[in-house]
């Protein structure tokens, strides 16, 4: 199994606009600092499909038929902002598989064009996916949210975001079996509250020392946590990696 992270970025990405902190200006200077929308790829065997579709350039990215579908975490803009382009395509379906959410975004249900949403996952349900296995698991924000676990070619992932912790039921749920490999919402450095609708540092160490996996990979990153780990990031745990775009695992 491949998975690719495209975007790290939380919806403002990196850098903001108008913004000179550390983090934003060592974006400006360095475009591989740069954080893009929240997203990635998974691929095994024949399948290749698109976890969330912030990028606005989906349609230049993908050619028609080069991935199997899109595994939508939930229909925030900065997460699904790209099917309001690809909808207008012609001579195939794109099925789009995720939370049950009546509002959607914007008119994407009303005119879904060559997006299917016709079979949204219910929670803690599992589709096989030709070798690869796909169980959508709850997650606390503001709008039906979904993480992943993926599951096939002798690896275990789960694909965490957007969240502010975890319900029980889905921690419990990842607690059967190790993880290799979990990519988790990290979107703001250690906060003096608990956090609203996204993890802090603090709050994903705690999910990573419960969850126990092989390596945890922070993505969905603010700038304000990119200015923090300028002068702390020798501070993490040796197992926890902070994601890049393009970074594949």
């Amino acid at each position: 199994m491949r998975l690719t992270l495209l975007g790290t970025g939380d919806a403002r990405q990196v850098p903001v606009y108008g913004c000179q902190c550390q983090g934003c200006q060592a974006a400006y200077a360095d475009p591989r600092l740069r954080r893009r929308p929240c997203s990635a790829l998974v691929e095994l065997g024949d399948q290749r499909w698109l976890i969330d579709s912030g990028l606005p350039d989906l349609t230049e990215r993908f050619p028609p038929r080069s991935f199997s579908g899109i595994l939508q975490t939930h229909y925030h803009a900065d997460h699904a902002q790209g099917l309001l382009h690809l909808r207008w395509g012609q001579g195939l379906v794109i099925q789009v598989h995720g939370p049950a959410d009546p509002e959607g975004l914007s008119d994407l249900y009303k005119h879904p064009g060559i997006l299917d949403f016709s079979q949204p996952f219910a929670a803690f349900e599992t589709r096989s996916l030709g070798e690869l296995q796909v169980t959508a698991l709850p997650l606390l924000h503001s709008k039906p949210t979904l993480g992943y676990l993926l599951e096939g070619g002798g690896r275990r992932v789960a694909y965490l975001t957007d969240t502010v912790g975890l319900p029980e039921d889905t921690s419990a749920y990842l607690q059967k079996q190790p993880l290799d490999v979990l990519v988790l919402d990290c979107s703001l450095p250690p906060q003096p509250q608990a956090p609203r609708n996204h993890n802090d540092l603090n709050l994903a160490l705690t999910i990573i020392e419960e969850l126990k996996p092989e390596r945890g990979v922070l993505t969905h990153v603010g700038h304000t946590l990119d200015a923090w780990l300028i002068e702390h990031g020798d501070e993490l745990p040796g197992h926890v990696l902070v994601a890049r775009d393009g970074m594949e695992i």
